[in-house]
């Protein structure tokens, strides 16, 4: 076996829970006869101890599944060639994959998702191979060697914060929505993970304090029958440990019985990636659901006695200053101002190399040059007020996080922001009476489609 250190993984982002592609990299690399050691800078410091360890290290590898991710591994990077300039380094991960022309300089190799086993070809000396992502061994992640769960985002609910755990039950998506980063590497496929290593991952978390289990699937629903095994087995073995999941909009209205039976099982709430409430531009993301569909997700989940926490991509080049105002009161006449996390009113729509949105026609009059340092494609919204309400209300929701604002508060003031850019008088709401505690969520309110915060920036 080798020396610890010897290899280090690092993970940079991965919205509030414990690294699912460095637990996975563990596992495979420990079997092969490796001792990594890994570093996770949402929670670790980049202090002298860290910097030692990278300094020392033959092989680092970056986890990048997400743009945040991608663009603090870069600095991670830099600070690894000033202090080691013989460690290999490597990204691995969804945006390494998307980035790799822009890593030619950085990086001695780029790996795909599901590329564990080429990562242990890599420390055995061999060489870098890129595979497609795509059928592979599934090893129960090796969480262990990750910073104790209590120290990731909890479940926040009935005044409690609960330790939460993360579980995948499937890889990549079926889906080809043109924004999303999985179809470019993904291709339309995915694959179910066995049912025994989700439950047996699932089983690790519970007995280290987890008591609600987030499943981070792209969708949970892409295999219904295979969602429901898991989480009727996860029901019968720990009866008290709740889960939330993620489902398309589409889904949700097409399989309104399973969502109904997933709540009985101790589903929470689902997240859906509603994107917008404007037809057009629901059309030019190929989302798969009209904004009609919206209200009747809302209704079959609420009916189901959960919550639905929807994610938006705000500002598009085809987002009309009306279609803001009409997401923004959507949100307070569907009483969704403790239930949408503010950054999602401030998302601005991102377009990295390999995008499917590049080959999209009805982007190209907007489309401006490549921006290596933001990892994406420039473009320029019709209406410059558009452009100049994202950059005001991107700054109001990260400093309302730092100060910890309440998400209803934030969501007025952005509503108000908004109303005037429009030169419309919007009527002060009454306070709200608060019956009852705030629909459960997770404490984490950033989201992996968000460009890093300032804090962040920090951190590295």
């Amino acid at each position: 076996m080798q020396q610890p250190g010897d290899i280090v993984l690092v993970s940079c982002y991965e919205p509030g829970h414990q690294p699912q592609g460095v637990a996975s990299a563990v596992a495979f690399l420990r079997r092969a006869g490796f001792a990594p050691s890994c570093l996770d800078l949402a929670v670790e410091e980049l202090d002298a101890a860290a910097e030692s360890r990278l300094a020392a290290a033959r092989l680092v590898a970056i986890s990048v599944p997400m743009h945040t991710a991608m663009a603090l591994g870069l600095r991670v990077a830099a600070r690894v060639r000033a202090a080691n300039r013989a460690a290999h380094v490597c990204f691995f991960g969804l945006y390494a994959v998307l980035n790799r022309q822009l890593l030619a300089d950085v990086a001695d190799s780029v790996l795909a998702p599901d590329a564990e086993e080429q990562l242990v070809s890599i420390a055995s000396g061999g060489a870098a191979v890129l595979a497609s992502p795509g059928r592979r061994d599934d090893l129960v992640p090796a969480r262990d060697g990750l910073p104790a769960l209590d120290r990731y985002a909890r479940l926040a609910i009935a005044g409690e914060r609960r330790v939460a755990g993360h579980a995948e039950t499937t890889r990549g998506c079926k889906h080809m929505c043109r924004h999303c980063p999985i179809p470019p590497v993904y291709g339309g496929r995915f694959f179910a993970v066995p049912a025994d290593v989700v439950l047996d991952d699932v089983r690790r978390q519970v007995a280290a304090g987890a008591r609600h289990i987030d499943f981070g699937d792209p969708d949970f629903l892409n295999g219904p029958s295979h969602g429901l095994r898991v989480a009727r087995a996860l029901h019968a073995e720990h009866p008290s440990v709740t889960f939330s999941f993620t489902a398309k909009v589409e889904h949700i209205v097409a399989h309104e019985d399973v969502v109904r039976e997933l709540a009985d099982l101790g589903a929470l709430f689902v997240v859906s990636a509603v994107e917008s409430l404007s037809d057009r531009v629901l059309a030019a993301l190929a989302k798969g659901h009209l904004a009609a569909d919206v209200g009747r997700a809302l209704t079959i989940v609420r009916a189901a006695r959960m919550s639905l926490r929807p994610t938006f991509v705000a500002f598009t080049p085809w987002t009309t200053l009306a279609d803001y105002l009409d997401l923004c009161s959507f949100i307070r006449d569907n009483r969704l101002q403790d239930e949408v996390d503010p950054v999602q009113l401030s998302i601005r729509l991102l377009v990295p190399p390999g995008s499917l949105l590049l080959a999209a026609p009805d982007i190209a009059p907007y489309l401006g040059p490549l921006d290596p340092e933001a990892l994406t494609y420039c473009w320029t919204h019709p209406d410059p007020r558009m452009d100049r309400l994202e950059a005001d209300v991107s700054a109001l929701v990260e400093a309302a996080a730092e100060a910890g604002a309440p998400a209803a508060d934030t969501f007025a003031r952005i509503h108000r922001l908004a109303a005037t850019v429009a030169g419309i008088d919007l009527p002060v709401d009454k306070p709200r009476l608060r019956l009852s505690a705030a629909p459960p969520h997770l404490t984490e309110p950033w989201f992996c489609c968000a460009q890093p915060t300032r804090r962040q920036l920090r951190a590295v």
